[in-house]
């Protein structure tokens, strides 16, 4: 996997230190990565949470909430993309730390820009977890390799967009999906338009149909203003 210039891989970025931070986003942006740059632990969780990243680089020391506990919330809430964390600690034990909350690999401060590169590249080169060809919810059962979907033991006729559609939210279960990331990740659209909306809201409106209209509990739900989310409510 070559990643460089005109790359399309996304990072965020949570630094509180402003130099910093830009120091990070105009090196990372020269080499042709997407940047977005969260100030605090709780910014940073809810970009995490909200938006798709492929790699998250994320400062130990934080306001309110240390790097590895925001780090642990993230694991804890299915955020599994590669973290990098930055920090001054080097000893034996907090290196420990940040292992068992989730960090995936470690720079310590102060760092060489290259080595950072060459320590993204290899986090991305090794990817995520590996996609499961089989995802459930309650009794939502998907099958991606045979492309069978059925709720309750009775099969549903999904059309191809609205497979990618359900797809999608399976993977990201729990978590609200804006209009923008479905628009960027299933309609493979770089932006928003008022059409795309509409085309996005009509499409979740029928697989909820086929979802939700003969089942219980209902799985697919609004979150109004903000996007959807695929889960289970009693």
């Amino acid at each position: 996997m070559d990643v460089g210039p005109q790359s399309p891989y996304r990072i965020l970025v949570i630094e509180d230190d402003a130099k910093v931070a830009e120091a990070l986003k105009e090196g990372l942006s020269q080499e042709g990565y997407g940047v977005s740059l969260a100030r605090t632990g709780e910014e940073g969780f809810y970009l995490a949470s909200t938006q798709t990243f492929d790699l998250i680089i994320l400062d130990w020391i934080l306001p309110v909430h240390e790097g590895v506990e925001i780090l642990a919330q993230l694991r804890k809430a299915g955020v599994l993309l590669p973290v990098l964390m930055l920090t001054a600690k080097d000893a034996t034990e907090d290196r420990v730390r940040g292992l068992d909350a989730g960090a995936d690999d470690y720079v310590v401060k102060p760092f060489a820009f290259p080595e950072l590169l060459a320590r993204i590249r290899a986090l991305l080169r090794r990817g995520g977890p590996e996609a499961s060809p089989q995802m459930t919810l309650a009794d939502l059962t998907m099958d991606v390799a045979s492309h069978h979907v059925s709720r309750g033991g009775v099969e549903l006729v999904l059309t191809a967009r609205e497979f990618e559609l359900l797809e999608y939210l399976l993977r990201h279960q729990g978590r609200v999906v804006s209009r923008e990331m479905l628009a960027r990740e299933v309609w493979k659209e770089n932006a928003r338009y008022t059409p795309l909306d509409n085309v996005i809201d009509v499409h979740v409106a029928r697989l909820r149909r086929k979802l939700d209209d003969d089942f219980s509990p209902k799985l697919l739900h609004t979150v109004r203003g903000v996007g959807f989310v695929l889960r289970e409510e009693s």
